[in-house]
């Protein structure tokens, strides 16, 4: 009976770019009613790992042919809102190959890739678990016309030219502000003296010749490495039948098997792992998927503090969702084996969401590895599949096949309401680093908003690559360190000690205004770092962008250290000590809701424009609604602190002693050559001087100065310390001085490196002159009001029976006392 179904196909034609891009949508040549797929009961299977035999339990399927050379759409939908999960596979009849998969929690799949025309394919819908027998499928193909079609207002893409990555000096943030602003493709890979930056083609390297930036090439055909990336990594797994992670894996995985392995997960250890969709679909209307790790995982209301691990907002930046995935399977094998985990599992509740943007990591995974980072290398592609943002002409298409290709979309971690619109963050839709029309207005950014907005994160992590870094919070140069910045430091220290990677603040890389950390931190309070995984890329080989990195194996930095699993655990251990965030007890009858609640409005950075103008911020306000289900008599609540860092005040400290007198530089005999490429050639000036320090001296501030005669010769300043690493430099140009600073810094030896870069005339050197050395002290402390919880209750009827205010700060422990039944007399107990 089932041959003799009508199949459901829809051809669509569309005007692109084969295999690139779709640059318009014509009216479907054809439609047919829905097309519904039925099985009697649910089989937890694989529905991608190969095509079932017919008749075969908890299995439908469809065949059909390829209309057109371009893309096939497989969706399935949930019928006459019925509940359940199926999943759905594509795949070549005459081969056998996987084309696509679909594996959500749900009945909302979309498996999408590539196809030629007249090509055999098999549609398989699989019910994997739950009550619906049927689901809507839908097959969509979508032409794509050859390369290089003219469209209206659409400029033709020209042949890939050669990709190449560069180093670009830069002396202070002034200038690695002025290099975002140039519209480049900037890694996360930078230090005191420079940022390294994606070349495209001949156009970016005209943007940059032009800027006067100074830069070196470090890998002049970034294309050729992804290919032999891409040809180590299959070599690898082919040889490698079981690597040492905690999943076994070898390679790097597709969407559909990061969603298939979680819910597998959830589905053998269900006391132990929760699968959940969070509650925002992607732009092209992909489900987001995470777990949570606890015991006892069902009670997500049990008071115990949450430790929350995210990855790839970024979507070529695939080691950052291994790491995540290898994590999760790290904490349910660990509570069998491990006695450490066992117990830490036991104190905590553990979230783990491996793909954040998952439309674009879809793209970019499923892409040809061609790295050339031209318009349509989607593997390559950053950002998000938003559409709303570009010019008309670049909406239409589907966005793995659209005019604009990877260009097209909004960077989620700029798109957080903490100082958004301030320097950091492009204004142009195309920008790597565009930041959204409004703060939030993204799924992806709005999914882990609500997240850490219900529940009580004391702890947050976001994995990005690449430049071996742990980060913390301010990300903006101008913005003093919170209150925290003590414990900050300490805790992304230890992090950096497992995995060898440099721990400073975000800005410390360049500005970046709107992303994770500098929205959850300064409004919960809850720690909240980004860790820049390896230095070898985007997505390098497996074996040591996943393999090495993960476990602390050669060549990673981590060797030997523990590497990122024995960083993340760090962060799981501080999750678990209370004296690390905030701690509420009481008593409550038991069935009875304990809410804790704030609402607040916070401003974002003065809104940069296009046109170099500024408006006023942004007022956004913010809900923190958590809740505690009571077990009946004495609960313990982790919270955080209820005044939320913004408003706590700033880090400093009062001088502890006199500044240290200024010290001169003196100028060696004769000029040393011209030297422009520092520190690969030591060429220079190098003149010793002492930071002195407590009790004798306390420097809060350090300023390194020199001068010369004319801006037209140009002079470099660099200051190492007794390890030959540099601490920090100035290196301007187009002045006649330059002006290195250092803050807090080490009482020590140290060294002044003048670099003669060029000389106005070299016949006639204008040699630098007034060296010196000045200190200034610390900077104290400043502080804010304090801010309080509205802490509630309500019986099992959900009437409110409790009320009352609730001041608490980090590492304190307030007792509420009978918040249920006698709120107002423990209210006043508490303000004596």
């Amino acid at each position: 009976m089932r041959s003799r179904r009508k199949q459901v196909v829809r051809a669509v034609m569309a005007v692109g770019v084969s295999s690139a891009v779709v640059l318009g949508l014509n009216t479907p040549v054809s439609t047919a009613a829905e097309n519904v797929l039925r099985a009697d009961r649910a089989v937890a299977r694989s529905c991608f790992a190969g095509v079932l035999p017919a008749r075969t339990a908890g299995v439908d399927r469809r065949e059909v042919a390829s209309t057109v050379d371009g893309l096939v759409q497989a969706r399935l939908a949930a019928k006459d809102g019925g509940s359940g999960d199926w999943d759905v596979a594509v795949f070549d009849k005459t081969t056998g190959k996987l084309v696509a998969a679909s594996t959500a929690l749900g009945s909302r799949e979309l498996a999408e890739s590539f196809v030629t025309k007249g090509q055999q394919l098999v549609v398989q819908g699989c019910r994997y678990a739950g009550d619906a027998r049927s689901v809507v499928l839908g097959v969509d193909f979508l032409a794509l016309t050859p390369q290089g079609t003219p469209t209206p207002g659409v400029t033709a893409e020209t042949a890939p030219e050669r990709a190449e990555l560069v180093r670009v000096t830069t002396a202070d943030q002034q200038d690695k502000n002025k290099l975002l602003g140039l519209g480049l493709d900037v890694t996360e890979k930078a230090d005191a003296t420079g940022v390294d930056v994606v070349i495209a083609g001949e156009a970016d390297r005209k943007v940059l010749r032009e800027s006067g930036f100074r830069f070196e090439v470090l890998n002049p055909d970034l294309s050729a490495t992804s290919r032999e990336n891409a040809r180590k990594d299959v070599e690898f797994a082919s040889r490698t039948e079981r690597t040492e992670l905690p999943s076994g894996r070898t390679s790097y995985r597709h969407l559909w098997e990061y969603n298939y392995e979680m819910k597998e997960l959830a589905r053998k250890n269900p006391k132990l792992v929760r699968a959940f969709t969070l509650p925002n679909p992607t732009v092209e209307g992909l489900d987001v998927v995470g777990v949570e790790v606890a015991t006892n995982v069902a009670n997500t209301a049990d008071g115990k503090p949450v430790n929350l691990l995210m990855a790839l907002h970024h979507a070529r930046e695939w080691p950052s969702a291994e790491h995540a995935m290898e994590w999760i399977y790290e904490l349910v094998d660990g509570y069998s084996h491990d006695r450490e985990i066992r117990g830490l599992l036991e104190r905590t509740r553990n979230i783990i969401i491996p793909v954040v943007n998952a439309d674009g990591f879809n793209i970019s995974r499923e892409a040809e590895p061609k790295g050339d980072f031209s318009r349509f290398d989607y593997e390559m592609k950053r950002k998000n599949c938003q559409a709303g943002d570009s010019p008309e002409q670049f909406r239409t298409g589907v966005c793995k096949a659209n005019p604009a290709g990877a260009q097209r979309g909004t960077d989620p971690n700029r798109n957080y309401a903490g100082f958004w619109g301030g320097e950091g963050a492009s204004t142009s839709w195309s920008g790597e680093t565009f930041r959204g029309s409004t703060p939030f207005s993204e799924p992806e950014t709005r999914n882990i908003r609500e997240l850490v907005s219900n529940r009580q994160v004391t702890n947050l992590m976001t994995l990005h690559t690449y430049s071996n870094l742990v980060l913390r919070v301010p990300g903006v140069f101008g913005t003093r360190p919170p209150l925290d910045e003590p414990l900050n430091k300490a805790l992304g220290d230890l992090m950096a000690s497992r995995n060898g990677y440099t721990s400073q603040p975000s800005w410390a890389l360049y500005d970046t205004s709107g992303t994770t950390e500098d929205w959850s931190y300064w409004a919960t309070g809850g720690y909240g770092y980004t860790m820049e995984i390896g230095l070898d890329g985007f997505h390098p080989q497996y074996s040591t962008g996943v393999v090495a990195e993960y476990l602390g194996q050669a060549p990673a930095q981590g060797a030997g250290k523990g590497g990122n699993r024995a960083a993340f655990l760090d962060m799981l251990k501080n999750a678990a000590t209370p004296e690390a965030h905030s701690t509420l007890v009481g008593t409550a009858p038991r069935g009875y809701e304990l809410a804790l609640r704030k609402s607040f409005q916070t401003p974002t950075s003065p809104v940069r424009q296009p046109d170099g103008t500024t408006k006023p911020a942004i007022y956004v306000q913010d809900t923190l609604n958590s809740k505690l289900e009571a077990t009946g008599g004495r609960f313990t609540w982790a919270v955080n602190p209820s005044t939320r860092p913004y408003v706590a005040g700033r880090y400093g400290r009062d001088p502890q002693g006199p500044v240290q007198q200024s010290v001169q530089l003196a100028n060696p005999e004769g000029v040393p050559a011209e030297n422009r490429r520092f520190p690969s050639d030591p060429t220079g000036d190098r003149i010793p001087f002492t930071i002195k320090g407590m009790p004798e001296v306390d420097n809060g501030k350090v300023a390194v100065t020199i001068n010369w005669g004319t801006p037209a010769t140009d002079w470099d300043l660099f200051v190492v310390d007794a390890d030959g690493q540099v601490v920090t430099s100035s290196a301007s140009g187009d002045t006649n001085s330059e002006t290195a600073v250092l803050y807090d810094p080490p009482a020590g030896e140290y060294t002044a490196v003048v670099v003669n870069y060029s000389q106005a005339n070299p016949a006639t050197p204008d040699d630098w002159s007034g060296g010196r050395v000045e200190f200034a002290g610390p900077v104290p402390a400043t502080y804010g009001p304090k801010e309080s919880y509205t802490l509630t209750c309500k019986d099992r009827r959900g009437r409110l029976v409790g009320l009352t205010d609730v001041f608490v700060d980090r590492g304190q422990t307030v007792d509420v006392g009978a918040v249920c039944t006698d709120s107002a007399r423990a209210t006043k107990q508490r303000k004596r």
